[in-house]
């Protein structure tokens, strides 16, 4: 770079570069503002910012929520006898005081919860006189030996054995609904949203720990969706902690790379400040920080050194060629803000396209990303020059850059290679094998969950330990899809309704994933065999309206006030991806053809029914998302590049990584869920960063009459190694996520690392051999 070279200066540069001090002076009064915004940052977050709530199942869910008590938001909690069993005086003794405990947790819907100790808990049998029935736990229950054996009577009359009651008798469970929201109890008419992480240290503190330490033969296990996001956000101490980490490791690496202790501190202090910034911001729209967005500092901190990175490259070169850190400063602006305002503006206008999937998580995690995007603008492509004319670079790294400017390069020699006639079709050749491979195996990359339990967790973290713990020893597992079958007010006591029914629960049961379904028919077949001497033969629905009203009577619970919703709650096996999809499909098909006037089948509740609307979603909304991702960032080159060549030289690298990065999930058996799926739509508006550098500075040594190879490896020799510089350093960093106590973490962890890396490896091996075919230099000279 020569100073007859250099442009001359734009109207923003002498605005920015005439008044340095008011630049700084309002960078730091924001800085105070958003700072102590920032300050005020928690985490949060809701059962409903986690669902796709415009999608069929959980708009037929909020409608009927009223109806479906238990069948939302519940949490778990399995009571546990180390040796012997659950009738013993010491054992229901500790049930009731677990119970009693969780009551007054706030936040627990009281009126829903149940246990043996609720009074909604019944037994019912058949005597020679008619039914008899009472509480599981009657009023008269003192924990003597004969009312222990009239509880295991009771019991085994309740139906509730593999329910509430452990097949084996060891362990029973305490069902705890919860409430969104709540009153305050200070203040009636103020409404208190559930505080996840507060709600799951009760639960750890409040029950497991001070009942285990208690009596230590209880060994309890708690699970539930709020526990998991409970868990979820303790982990972003860890979060925090990796960050800091990334800050120390950033800042070593940096110190090497630049030779310059000043130059340095500004890179990283000034992108820290995006970062507060951002935070700051956050807070102040009203958004916290969720499990899923927690990854959103750490890339406005990737992405603010990956520019500070080329600002202080840029700043050594000038340096080399002048001795006024000002000048200096200026001639980087000049040269570097183009190509990276075009960056930031593609990072932007693809992370903006995450808006496009209907789920909360994700759409702030696209709000806060493009903010910080935004404000990085702000930090590292304006404060940070301005306070480099004012620090300026060590004599060293000026010493360093002006040799390195003046000598050959053996290494930038090689990697030139990559531009030259022999090399580069062969790098097509294998950028060709390496998309068909990873179409193929990209192939086997599922949506949704690809475990048992919660894959975001470890599968020996507690929470998937003690899921596995009820999966084990009870016969209805924690994934239920309910089906609600909705009839005229009293029309789902109707024997056409209840056949349907029937109809539907045989279906289900016989379809592959499915333990076990259960509606009011369950019920209404044991009242009329148990009215009909128990005999068997009588274990079926009657065409007697009287004999069905009485036999539904005692199905409590199974249908709604006016009985007009009557849900039938199907038991599956695990919630992985294909029984989802073979499970839903069933109901689906069932429905279409069943449904009719006065009875319509509708889908779906239940944490299965959830969790397959959310597949579902981002099923849809994957291909579009990427495609529009694509779409934006190529827009953006087009009208900076002016060249489709130039947009496809800069795009196709993205496009490899972005199959490999498929591939590569489809390896490590991660399937394409809320926690993945912004890394896919992120690896990209990381990596085009990549792309506009190399290319802008190449573009511009062609324009100087250079042919290809020796345009690229001064472009090397310049951008090259801060683009190698920058991918390395910023993977070291995310690798430090394996180590997360958060499986997810650990799993963005690896997908990240590799991200970094191979959009590098595309920018700096793929890019110029796409441009030895797509480029005509002679055409960029005419232009210039």
């Amino acid at each position: 770079m020569t100073k007859h070279q250099q442009k001359p200066a734009s109207f923003l540069e002498r605005l920015i570069f005439n008044n340095r001090p008011a630049v700084i002076l309002i960078c730091l009064l924001i800085s105070l503002f958003l700072f102590f915004q920032a300050a005020q940052v928690r985490p949060s977050t809701s059962f409903e910012k986690m669902i796709p709530l415009g999608h069929p199942f959980i708009q037929n869910m909020i409608q009927h929520r009223d109806d479906l008590a238990n069948l939302g938001n519940t949490v778990r909690i399995s009571v546990a006898a180390k040796d012997g069993d659950i009738f013993s005086k010491e054992y229901m003794e500790t049930l009731r005081q677990i119970h009693d405990e969780v009551f007054y947790i706030q936040g627990v819907d009281r009126s829903n919860m149940k246990s043996l100790w609720s009074p909604s808990v019944r037994w019912t049998e058949v005597t020679e006189q008619g039914f008899a029935g009472g509480e599981v736990i009657p009023q008269t229950y003192d924990g003597s030996p004969q009312s222990l054996d009239d509880l295991r009577s009771n019991i085994l009359k309740s139906g509730q054995i593999g329910r509430l009651v452990a097949n084996d008798f060891k362990s029973s469970i305490i069902d705890v609904p919860l409430m969104e929201s709540y009153s305050d109890p200070d203040d009636r008419s103020r409404l208190i949203t559930l505080d996840y992480q507060k709600f799951s240290h009760e639960l750890e503190e409040k029950i497991r720990d001070k009942y285990e330490a208690q009596n230590p033969n209880m060994e309890i296990h708690i699970i539930g969706f709020a526990k998991k996001v409970g868990d979820l956000i303790d982990g972003l101490v860890g979060v925090a902690l990796f960050f800091f980490v990334a800050i120390g490791i950033t800042l070593a690496l940096l110190l090497w790379f630049t030779r310059c202790i000043k130059s340095t501190i500004a890179v990283v202090v000034t992108t820290l400040i995006a970062v507060g910034w951002q935070l700051g911001l956050l807070h102040t729209l009203g958004f916290g920080l969720d499990p899923y967005s927690m990854l959103v500092p750490f890339l406005v901190f990737a992405i603010g050194i990956s520019h500070g990175v080329q600002k202080i490259n840029g700043i050594a070169m000038a340096s080399g060629e002048t001795d006024d850190p000002l000048a200096a400063a200026r001639m980087a602006f000049r040269q570097l803000f183009i190509p990276g305002m075009v960056a930031l503006a593609s990072d932007a206008v693809g992370f903006v396209t995450l808006l496009l999937i209907d789920i909360g998580v994700i759409r702030e995690l696209a709000i806060g990303a493009s903010l910080g995007v935004a404000v990085i603008i702000l930090t590292n492509l304006i404060l940070l020059p301005v306070t480099i004319s004012y620090l300026g670079i060590s004599k060293r790294a000026i010493k360093q850059a002006r040799e390195e400017a003046a000598r050959d390069h053996p290494f930038w020699r090689a990697l030139s290679n990559f531009a030259s006639p022999t090399v580069a079709p062969i790098s097509i050749v294998i950028a060709l094998l390496a998309v068909g491979g990873g179409l193929w195996y990209g192939q086997n990359l599922k949506i949704g969950d690809l475990d048992q339990g919660a894959p975001e967790l470890h599968p020996d973290s507690r929470y998937n330990l003690d899921n596995d713990f009820v999966i084990r020893n009870y016969s209805t597992s924690s994934d239920v899809l309910v089906v609600m079958v909705k009839t005229a007010p009293e029309g789902c006591a109707h024997y056409d309704t209840l056949a349907a029914m029937d109809e539907l629960m045989w279906k289900m049961e016989n379809t592959e994933g499915v333990q076990s379904a259960v509606s009011m028919v369950t019920v209404a077949r044991q009242s009329i065999k148990g009215m009909n001497e128990g005999s068997l033969k009588w274990e079926t629905l009657s065409r007697n309206q009287f004999v069905l009203n009485s036999s539904i009577a005692r199905a409590e619970g199974m249908y709604n006030g006016d009985c007009s919703l009557a849900p039938v709650l199907v038991f599956l096996n695990d919630h992985k991806a294909e029984t989802l999809e073979h499970v839903v499909s069933a109901a689906r098909e069932f429905a279409e053809e069943n449904n009719r006037e006065g009875l319509e089948f509708v889908l779906a509740a239940g944490n299965a029914g959830i969790e397959a609307a959310t597949n579902e979603v981002i099923a849809a909304s994957e291909t579009t998302m990427l495609i529009a991702v694509y779409l934006a960032v190529s827009i953006m080159c087009l009208l900076t590049f002016r060249s489709i060549a130039a947009t496809l030289c800069v795009i196709l690298p993205l496009v490899l990584t972005s199959i490999l990065g498929n591939a590569l999930m489809a390896f490590m058996g991660i399937g394409v869920k809320v926690a993945t799926l912004p890394v896919i739509a992120l690896g990209v508006g990381i990596g085009v960063d990549y792309g506009i550098y190399i290319y802008s500075r190449l573009e511009s040594y062609l324009r100087q009459g250079m042919t290809l190879q020796d345009a690229y490896y001064e472009t090397l020799k310049s951008t090259g190694k801060a683009v190698i510089f920058t991918g390395i350093c910023l993977a070291i960093g995310v690798f430090t996520w394996v180590f997360s106590a958060i499986k997810f973490q650990a799993d963005m962890g690896l997908m990240l690392t590799f991200m970094f890396l191979w959009n590098m490896v595309g920018a700096i091996w793929l890019l110029p051999a796409l441009a030895r075919f797509l480029i005509k230099p002679e055409k960029l000279r005419q232009k210039a």
